[in-house]
């Protein structure tokens, strides 16, 4: 059961057909109020691993929808993460709103584009994790 509670969204713009990254902020929740993330030297190991899960799911998303022909004018991101008293995590729920400038969604894009994203190296790597949830939404 979780203990450690984490906390992250992004906001980003893109421009060009291959999703670059225009502008990104990302955010996390400490306490009731969200911040800005200013990760440095003095940064939490774990705030810095759970910024690194939501990076990896993000480049996975964006690269992949411009592999679909999927054109992003700007996206939102949510990650939360729960952990156990040995930081083992148990809950790790992604989430990711896309909006298009130019493409539409085929059948089956969402699901591939849901299962590279599983694909990232730093997703990859964790160990399997009892409550996990990834969601990818078009608009």
């Amino acid at each position: 059961m979780s203990v450690r509670h984490f906390h992250m969204r992004l906001q980003c713009r893109y421009e060009g057909s291959d999703n670059s990254v225009a502008g990104l902020s990302v955010d996390q929740r400490v306490g009731d109020r969200w911040q800005p993330l200013a990760l440095g030297l003095r940064s939490p190991g774990f705030d810095i691993f759970v910024y690194a899960i939501l990076t990896c799911q993000h480049m996975y998303f964006r690269v992949n929808c411009a592999e679909r022909g999927l054109q992003l004018g700007s996206a939102e991101g949510d990650i939360e993460v729960g952990a156990a008293d040995d930081w083992t995590i148990d809950v790790l729920a992604v989430k990711f709103s896309g909006r298009l400038v130019n493409g539409s969604p085929a059948e089956g894009d969402t699901e591939y584009i849901v299962s590279r994203m599983r694909q990232c190296p730093v997703s990859h790597n964790l160990r399997a994790v009892t409550d996990a949830s990834t969601t990818v939404e078009l608009l």
